[in-house]
């Protein structure tokens, strides 16, 4: 793949924050190793916002006050809970903002498996339409973290959301009682993911896209790899083809232990993997020797335990070491194991991303 400027379609970054996503991106070293995280939480909120009322505005003050240069949103845990307020229109194809987001699925509540049988998915939302929504917000936000922090544009694949729509002990039953209506849900909730991806290829918004649905537990998947790769691995495929086309390198998110489907995840397209969570069984030292220059590696620091109940020594420690493992060689993007809780202290929200700036310098000596 052609090596892409981190820029390209997106507002202007700073020069220097350019070059070091770039360069790891591209499997370089670059200043120092990139911070990619998402932030929920509201001590970072009062000590780098004080009495700022809009939210976009103080969390743009929170990522550029800890030196966070990639990010997909924010959470609003601590807002009053209009974050999942959405719109559906009649067909049932529901728009709604999530951390900045806005995202198109297919909503439908199923109480049975003879419901599910029954459905008839609508049409996907016309692709002009979503561009014309979606595109300028994408823009809009992108403008607001610049020019110290890359906003990656994103989406889920469909697969998530389809068990969504009846909990995971109804879906499970349907996967063996009713494949071919299980089938038709998770493409029916791939399609919208798919135009996105499409709109994303064409208007050039960003050299890298998210893609969140989560497939695992701790220390296993959800649900058997033969199912995964018939479904949830063609779905991810259809967003990630026309992004891998356009030079735009994926990253997939997923909570727990994907090992057991990452290369099948790997041939679908994507590029990098968050949030790699150790808690999970996600040896991030063993993915850099088994990957090397096919995977950038993204998070790791662990947010469950170490980051909201260590203390500030566990904290620099657990930086270090992910550091250590992860970044010589370029293509790591330091962050927690998935977001800064709001249960995280500021002491260790500081220390945590004073430790990536310092200890993240290249070469790295930790």
């Amino acid at each position: 793949m052609d090596r892409q400027p981190a820029t390209q379609g997106t507002p202007a970054l700073d020069p220097v924050v350019e070059e070091r996503i770039t360069r790891s991106m591209n499997f370089e070293e670059g200043d120092r190793v990139p911070i990619w995280d998402y932030i929920d939480n509201p001590f970072a909120l009062a000590h780098f916002a004080p009495g700022e009322t809009d939210l976009l505005a103080a969390n743009v003050k929170v990522y550029h006050g800890l030196g966070i240069d990639l990010c997909r949103g924010f959470g609003q845990s601590y807002e009053a809970a209009r974050d999942g307020e959405c719109e559906a229109d009649e067909q049932g194809v529901v728009r709604r903002v999530i951390s900045g987001q806005t995202c198109w699925s297919v909503r439908k509540a199923f109480n049975s498996i003879a419901e599910l049988e029954a459905y008839a998915p609508p049409a996907p939302p016309e692709k002009e339409t979503l561009r014309g929504n979606w595109a300028p917000h994408i823009r809009s936000v992108q403008a607001a973290f610049a020019p110290y922090t890359m906003y990656v544009p994103g989406h889920g694949c469909g697969f998530h959301s389809a068990y969504d729509t009846m909990g995971l002990q109804l879906f499970s039953y349907a996967v063996y009682d009713a494949p071919a209506a299980v089938e038709r849900l998770i493409e029916a909730h791939n399609a919208p993911g798919t135009l996105i991806a499409q709109i994303a290829a064409e208007e050039k918004l960003c050299p890298l896209f998210f893609i969140g649905d989560d497939i695992a537990y701790k220390q296993r998947l959800m649900f058997a790899p033969e199912f995964l790769r018939r479904t949830f691995v063609r779905a991810l495929r259809s967003m990630c083809e026309p992004l891998r086309n356009a030079g735009i390198k994926v990253i997939f998110h997923s909570d727990g232990d994907v090992t057991g489907i990452l290369d099948d995840m790997l041939e679908a397209g994507i590029s990098g993997l968050n949030p790699i969570e150790p808690m999970a069984g996600m040896d991030i030292g063993r993915l850099k020797r088994r990957y090397g220059r096919e995977l950038i590696l993204v998070g790791n620091v662990d947010c469950s335990q170490v980051l909201p109940l260590g203390s500030v020594e566990d904290v620099i420690e657990a930086t270090k070491e992910c550091l250590r493992q992860a970044a010589p060689g370029g293509g790591h993007f330091i962050g927690s194991s998935s977001e800064i809780t709001p249960s995280t202290p500021l002491r260790n929200v500081l220390a945590f991303y004073d430790a990536c700036r310092r200890y993240g310098k290249y070469p790295i000596r930790v």
